[in-house]
């Protein structure tokens, strides 16, 4: 009274202080003595105090008993449950205890983070940035684990077993469902992220743990090396009998794009290998492994689909005829650089070759691990500055399987390694055989095209030979049908377009314009 503090004040400081330590009691009694003493206690404070878990002052004690508690009394549960307000202010270790048993209000709580999983690896495709060196297969997998997704979801899981195979039912529903490989690279991303924090009581009955395990070191070097190649050949050959299912497990690790990222770059690393030992393709075990590997990945929907469990027949023709022609195109390079460098006779210098066997082009439309390793062969050359190789191969690229060509991961990687080839753009030529001879091709009937290749104008615009960016101006216009990321993007390149123009004034003082021009009010005048 003497310090004018009211009562109400110095009851509520009191409780308050009472409360913190309460809290701090019941924490210590949960790791102190033998376990069934500890928890009969929590139990019977959670008993006597349970009546008043509504009182806002009184409820954040009730909700770290039962925090503590590995088994909250059913009957408890279920009137959390029932109460909107209670089941939010719950700690995620309750939550987990009332998930477990009912699989359609975890599904609630895990789609909207899926939702935005999934969103984000989209946003990142379509990124305003084009670059080699920042693409969407930049990050390393422990930077990518990092995500919020990845890391609430890790949360929401705990150690629970059967919470983390309700998640991945999700992720195998949707992937069936979508046919969208974002979420087999989630199904990789969630396992080693509880590997990071070892929780080995899932780790230890996921199947696929130590196969993702090193394949991720494999990713993480953008490389598969000759002994871990062996490791996971190990994995492969020794799926028993009677536990062929895990093939559906390996074949989704395997179908994440980093994944396939990995092994395509691998492939063709292998391949010019082989062409500096004179081997062919069927003698190099590793190569063999590596095709395996896609295969499987590759594999993936059908086989969970079908619930069919076993390993994709490897196609013959591939590695005895596609993969020699794929070597012959490395061959044709070398020998067309070592001609240029040899003295010229009279015969004049020695054309590029410019033509490529149908059968090539027959194999990117009936194969589809042909064509996964055409198209990274194809990446490979456009990063490596080669105009002419590049030009030559595109044209096979307008009709791939399932149009590969044309998907977003693709797509995204070749208007990046275009920005190395940003001077030839001012050629005409090669514009009409890049824009009209494939992108333009694709455009009206796939937005997602629409939007790569307003992207790469938006970062070339001002190397384009003008009369092409006229032309591709128009060509390139939304329609009705068009989604609001494609106007966004045209209105942007627009905007970039007329800044370029000249202004009148500066027009008129050109010689070369013979019209004449209407006059322009200035701002006085309007």
């Amino acid at each position: 009274d003497l310090h004018g503090t009211p009562r109400l004040e110095f009851h509520q400081s009191v409780f308050d202080e009472l409360r913190e330590k309460l809290l701090e009691r019941v924490s210590a009694i949960a790791l102190e003595g033998k376990v069934e003493e500890r928890y009969k206690k929590l139990e019977d404070l959670l008993e006597k105090s349970f009546s008043l878990v509504k009182m806002p002052s009184i409820q954040p004690v009730v909700m770290c008993v039962m925090k503590h508690l590995p088994k909250v009394p059913e009957k408890k549960l279920k009137l959390v449950m029932a109460d909107k307000d209670l089941y939010k202010a719950c700690a995620v270790e309750v939550k987990r205890q009332i998930w477990q048993d009912n699989q359609a209000l975890f599904g609630d709580e895990v789609s909207p983070l899926l939702k935005q999983y999934i969103l984000e690896k989209e946003n990142t495709l379509f990124s305003s940035d084009l670059s080699v060196l920042h693409n969407f297969f930049s990050p390393s997998p422990k930077t990518r684990r990092q995500g919020e997704v990845v890391q609430k979801l890790t949360q929401m899981i705990g150690k629970n077993v059967k919470l983390y195979d309700m998640v991945l039912q999700f992720l195998r529903t949707l992937f069936l469902r979508t046919r969208n490989v974002h979420y087999c690279t989630l199904r990789a991303e969630l396992l080693m992220s509880l590997h990071d924090l070892d929780i080995s009581e899932i780790c230890t009955v996921d199947p696929c743990h130590k196969f993702t395990w090193c394949l991720d070191a494999c990713i993480r070097e953008k490389f598969v090396d000759n002994k871990r190649a062996r490791e996971l050949q190990g994995f492969l050959d020794g799926v028993k009998k009677g536990q062929e299912q895990v093939l559906g497990d390996l074949s989704m690790i395997l179908c994440d794009p980093f994944a396939i990222n990995t092994l395509a770059l691998s492939t063709i690393r292998h391949l010019q290998e082989l062409v500096g030992q004179d081997t062919l393709p069927r003698e190099s075990p590793d190569l063999l492994l590596l095709l395996r590997m896609l295969s499987l990945g590759q594999g993936a929907w059908d086989m969970i689909d079908s619930q069919v469990f076993r390993e994709p027949k490897m196609e013959h023709e591939l590695i005895t005829k596609f993969l020699p022609m794929l070597m012959s195109f490395v061959v044709d390079d070398y020998t067309f650089n070592v001609d240029q460098k040899l003295p010229s006779e009279e015969k004049g210098p020695i054309p590029y070759p410019s033509t490529i066997a149908e059968a090539f082009t027959k194999f990117l439309q009936e194969h589809r691990i042909a064509c996964e390793i055409g198209l990274y062969y194809v990446l490979h050359i456009t990063k490596q500055r080669n105009k002419n190789a590049f030009l030559r191969l595109l044209p096979a690229l307008v009709e791939t399987f399932s149009d590969l060509a044309f998907s977003d991961i693709f797509l995204h990687l070749l208007t990046g390694n275009l920005t190395l080839l940003a001077d030839e753009f001012a050629l005409e030529e090669f514009c009409t055989s890049v824009f009209d001879g494939f992108f333009l091709t694709a455009c009206p009937r796939k937005e997602n095209v629409h939007r790569h290749v307003l992207r790469l104008l938006l970062h070339l615009h001002l190397k384009v030979a003008p009369a092409k960016l006229e032309s591709l101006q128009k060509a390139l216009e939304p329609t009705k049908q068009s989604g609001e990321a494609v106007k966004e993007l045209y209105n942007q390149l627009n905007e970039k377009l007329e800044l370029r123009k000249p202004s009148p004034a500066q027009a008129a003082e050109t010689p070369s314009m013979e019209l004449p021009l209407p006059t322009v009010p200035t701002s006085s005048s309007l």
